[in-house]
């Protein structure tokens, strides 16, 4: 289907609008990085090299305890952090004291170990959780500088759930600005590094999130994804994350709060270095809308149907699928069929081509009542007026912005839109999903890129903005993801791809990522390469 006259108009104006920014950025922004040479300590701490399902054990039988467990995280944050920049408030003090408060209940306890895995199957395990949701008592701004102060008066569903499951928050971490970006980079916090090195972003938007648990500062942790804010750091940081099924997980008390039709593309859901982990987080984040996920179903990999994409077939928006990306996903198929002994099918959609134009597209549709989503310029001038984008950029060329290039510049590209959904793009989506939930069915597993390269280097998204279509696609057709980490790449940084499955079937990804991190090796020690 080729691009219609209207649509090639927007890709020249979008183009047109990014490269004189991209150009101003250049100009004016610093190039030395503070940060060249320096390296993460490896892990020195076993109990860090523990999944929260094992900690959880342990802490149960006695074999440790829980104070012992979060001081060893605290200590490996104390570490790392002022290399990372990626928890932006803690609260250290209160975790110990209610890991003291564990261990006492521990020592009281008279049902035994079942009883308290029944109850609290995550009693004393450390948490760490992104700033935008709401953690009582926590800062929750959303990197935004005229937040600065707000602090969330309750939990936001999922956090308040793992707290009832025995979770012990260690703090909040860093966003990109609204999180509407893939850096995590705000005025109010700065930025955050990637753990395998330093000058290389985490990604975003839950990229303080992705780098404390890369950096093993973290061994659980809660993130949210409208376009890729979950898969895109679990990526660059090689960990695993699950997008869920859309309205499952609550997406309550977040901030910016979904407008529009957003709620239907938005999933909140778990981020941790160890794939056991995704499920019992998954069924605990999903309180009693668990059961729509058949969590407890068993899955035997050999009676799977898998699918491959190697990439979205040339769009004109992304950059192409580097090669060791592709090989690696190759890697992935050999290793399917020779394990398992099934044949992975690869299938192009030719739709997957106008990925970006289908994300923004829908990203602006208006809700059941009519009411369009809030604007981004909106939402960088609350409490006050909108910003506007041009003022904006003229006060970022003297330093006087509140605002980052970033969202300068999707304000700019806010501005740039027509006000009526391109009908052509609309079609390519229902042909899209149409054809893709019929590929998958019940038992399909499908493999697609996560990013078109491994993680950037700071800064420079902006001068390939549109590489996020890779995941923002499947937001719009809302499906459930597990991202999983393949090992380290020539540069030494981490590899990994998306596994997709039908509505409702996370159970099939999260299966497939066991299975995955067994071959490939999962989570590696920054600190150790």
């Amino acid at each position: 289907m080729a691009l219609t006259l209207l649509q090639k108009v927007q890709v020249c104006l979008f183009k047109a609008v990014m490269g004189v920014f991209f150009a101003v950025f250049r100009l004016f922004s610093p190039q030395r990085s503070v940060m060249s040479g320096k390296k993460l300590p490896p892990v020195s701490n076993p109990l860090l090299l523990l999944s929260a399902t094992q900690l959880a054990k342990k802490i149960r039988r006695k074999e440790v305890s829980s104070v012992e467990v979060v001081q060893a995280y605290i200590d490996r944050i104390q570490e790392v952090n002022p290399l990372l920049n990626a928890v932006v408030k803690d609260r250290f003090d209160a975790a110990l004291q209610e890991a003291a408060q564990v261990d006492k209940l521990i020592e009281e306890e008279t049902g035994g170990e079942e009883v308290l895995e029944d109850r609290l199957p995550l009693l004393g395990v450390p948490l760490s959780v992104k700033e935008c949701f709401a953690l009582q008592g926590m800062p929750n701004t959303a990197g935004l500088l005229s937040r600065r102060g707000v602090t969330a008066t309750v939990d936001t569903p999922s956090v308040a759930l793992l707290k009832r499951a025995g979770a012990i928050p260690l703090g909040v971490t860093n966003t990109s600005e609204l999180c509407m970006w893939c850096e995590s980079h705000n005025h109010l916090y700065g930025i955050t590094r990637n753990p395998y090195d330093l000058e290389r972003t985490p990604g975003g938007s839950s990229g303080g999130e992705g780098s404390i648990l890369g950096a093993a500062g973290a061994v659980i942790g809660v993130g949210s994804d409208i376009g890729g804010s979950i898969r895109m750091p679990c990526f660059f940081n090689g960990i695993f994350g699950h997008k869920t099924t859309p309205g499952v997980v609550s997406c309550e008390n977040q901030y910016p709060p979904y407008s529009g039709r957003h709620e239907e593309y938005l999933s909140t859901g778990p981020m941790c270095r160890y794939a056991e982990d995704l499920l019992p987080l998954l069924n605990i984040m999903a309180g009693p809308k668990a059961h729509m996920l058949s969590l407890n179903t068993k899955v035997d990999l050999k009676k799977l149907r898998f699918f491959t994409i190697p990439h979205d077939g040339g769009s004109l928006m992304t950059y192409p699928v580097s090669k060791e990306l592709i090989e690696i996903q190759r890697k992935v198929v050999e290793r399917l069929e020779a394990d398992l002994g099934v044949k992975v099918q690869e299938v192009r959609f030719p739709e997957l081509c106008y990925s970006f134009q289908i994300w923004n597209t829908y990203m602006g549709l208006p809700d059941k009542e009519g009411k369009p989503p809030q604007a981004f310029a909106e939402l960088l001038g609350e409490p006050g007026r909108p910003v506007r984008p041009l003022w904006e950029l003229l006060k970022w060329m003297v330093g006087k912005s509140e605002h980052t290039m970033a969202a300068i510049g999707l304000a700019l590209v806010e501005m740039s839109q027509g006000s009526k959904p391109s009908t052509s793009v609309i079609q390519q989506k229902d042909k899209l999903q149409k054809e893709v939930e019929e590929l998958l069915g019940t038992d399909g597993v499908l493999l697609y890129p996560s990013h078109p390269r491994v993680a950037p280097k700071h800064h420079h998204p902006l001068f390939r903005p549109f590489d996020f279509a890779y995941t923002g696609i499947i937001n719009i057709l809302g499906l459930p993801i597990t991202q999983c980490p393949l090992g380290l790449g020539e540069e030494g940084l981490p590899l990994g791809v998306q596994v997709i499955a039908g509505k409702l079937h996370d159970h099939l990804t999260l299966e497939v990522a066991l299975y995955l991190e067994k071959t490939f090796g999962g989570w590696r020690d920054p600190g150790a390469n």
